[in-house]
């Protein structure tokens, strides 16, 4: 009997666990996405759509400033998970590889930006404790990583560009 109570305490449990997962991201995230969301939209009607297209199919235009220059402007001002947003910008079948680029770059960037990934801080700080630690400065370090991120999402970015394009031939 014993056994079924536990047994019924814990199926209930996972969906009271979801429910206040779901309640945290109704008074966290949320809110701040819709907010962020609505200002994007809104800034970009004021510039206006076309001018903003614009320059962004001018920075895309350019393979090397595609999987560089615009994820890193796209995680830095609209920061994860808003960032992805920026895809909208792209033609389908450069949207992957953006993807792929920017989700690659939210850690990187946060030792010297930590408000574009905050909540994954904690990542980044454990490995620079150990710097700390020692009274070295981070600030190499996350110079290092945001350099090698800037790499490494290049390379992402054509790669997953190029599966694509395989992938997407009939």
């Amino acid at each position: 009997m014993d056994f079924l109570v536990m047994l019924a305490e814990g199926f209930i449990g996972i969906f009271n666990a979801g429910g206040a997962v779901l309640m945290s991201l109704i008074t966290g995230i949320l809110p701040t996405l819709i907010v962020l969301l609505t200002f994007v939209n809104a800034l970009i009607v004021l510039i206006g759509e076309e001018r903003v297209t614009k320059f962004a199919r001018l920075m895309t235009k350019n393979i090397v400033l595609r999987y560089t220059v615009f994820p890193v402007l796209a995680v830095f001002f609209m920061t994860n998970p808003m960032c992805y947003s920026f895809g909208k910008f792209l033609e389908e079948k450069q949207k992957p590889a953006f993807y792929d680029a920017a989700v690659s770059f939210v850690h990187p960037i946060t030792g010297l930006f930590p408000h574009a990934n905050a909540g994954e801080l904690f990542v980044y700080t454990g490995i620079a404790s150990g710097l700390t630690t020692l009274g070295l400065s981070f600030a190499p370090l996350a110079i290092r990583y945001f350099l090698v991120g800037v790499v490494v999402i290049l390379i992402r970015g054509i790669v997953t560009e190029f599966i694509t394009k395989l992938m997407w031939k009939d």
